[in-house]
């Protein structure tokens, strides 16, 4: 009997740690591109991964810091990340190869997320009171592969104005807001949700103007561009004492084409079946509205459809 006993216990044993193997084995980690650190797309992309290991069973995501929007495409196209966060303009150049993309990149639109807004950061009495002025001076622009770049450069285009008429400073949103406050730029731009905490950091520390494009030349932009939109950031939001009329892109979580459509399904599921438990992880993803996956700017994934149109 006591021989018995020890057999049965040793495969239970046995069996208890080859079932405890296939599901280590089962577990399949994903890789989500984010951005630099300092603004909201990392924090994002944390929520997004945390959804998904709560809630996509045999999956694992983490977040990857990457240069930001403008490259998160290719990455996705090259399955270098497995999904990623990028703007809704750039995704549409990306589609097409048009604007910074050479060519067509095979991504598709898992679903609609927050929409970043633009912010132009300076400090008082600098000379620096529109956009024109920022002329000779040295900016702050994001890393060099963000999505702050491609909406500068459209904006620019209004003023009659192109990179060349700045000295730009390439830096991730924290340390380009950082180095406005020692004096070290004129100006620092960065594309993130509010509020984002690169912004939030030195209007702690710092009185800070916030550069505005006026009632005719916001209708301008979102007239000539209609994947951008117009946004007030709520007064107080960084101790600003009246709402700031801002420039806003809604942006996409993106994957490749070529995604099984089981995983596709799974992904969605996991994040946008699941929304309270996203905002409970970032109070941004209360900005989200699921619905308006169904009317995006790019092709939205079969697996994803799949859910959405539920």
């Amino acid at each position: 009997m006591r021989t018995f006993s020890r057999i049965a216990g040793g495969i239970a044993i046995t069996i208890a740690t080859i079932l405890g193997a296939q599901s280590a084995v089962a577990q399949t980690e994903l890789r989500i591109g984010t951005a630099s650190l300092g603004g909201a797309y990392y924090p994002m992309g944390q929520a997004l991964s945390a959804n998904v290991n709560n809630f996509a069973d045999g999956y694992t995501m983490v977040p990857i810091v990457t240069g930001g929007g403008l490259e998160n495409p290719r990455l996705v196209a090259s399955g270098e990340v497995d999904v990623a966060l990028a703007p809704a303009s750039l995704s549409f150049l990306a589609v097409g190869g048009k604007g910074p993309y050479k060519e067509a990149l095979n991504i598709q639109a898992l679903g609609a997320l927050h929409s970043s807004v633009l912010h132009i950061v300076t400090l008082p009495g600098n000379g620096i009171d529109s956009i024109a002025d920022l002329k000779g001076r040295t900016v702050a622009v994001g890393p060099a592969g963000g999505g702050t770049l491609g909406l500068m450069r459209n904006l620019f285009k209004l003023y009659g104005m192109t990179m060349d008429d700045i000295t730009p400073s390439f830096l991730s949103y924290a340390d380009g807001m950082s180095q406005l406050a020692d004096g070290n730029v004129d100006a620092s731009f960065a594309l993130a949700g509010f509020p984002t905490g690169a912004v939030a950091q030195i209007a702690a520390t710092n009185e800070l103007k916030f550069l505005e494009l006026g009632a005719d030349k916001m209708k301008e932009v979102v007239d000539t561009y209609s994947f951008y939109t117009s946004i007030e950031i709520p007064a107080d939001v960084y101790g600003n004492q009246s709402p700031i009329s801002v420039i806003g892109s809604p942006n996409l979580l993106i994957a490749n084409g070529d995604m099984d459509p089981a995983l596709a399904e799974t992904l969605t599921q996991a994040i946008y079946g699941n929304m309270e438990a996203l905002i409970a992880e970032n109070a941004l993803a209360a900005k989200i509205v699921p619905e308006q996956s169904l009317s995006l700017p790019i092709p939205l994934h079969p697996g994803a459809e799949a859910f959405h149109a539920k």
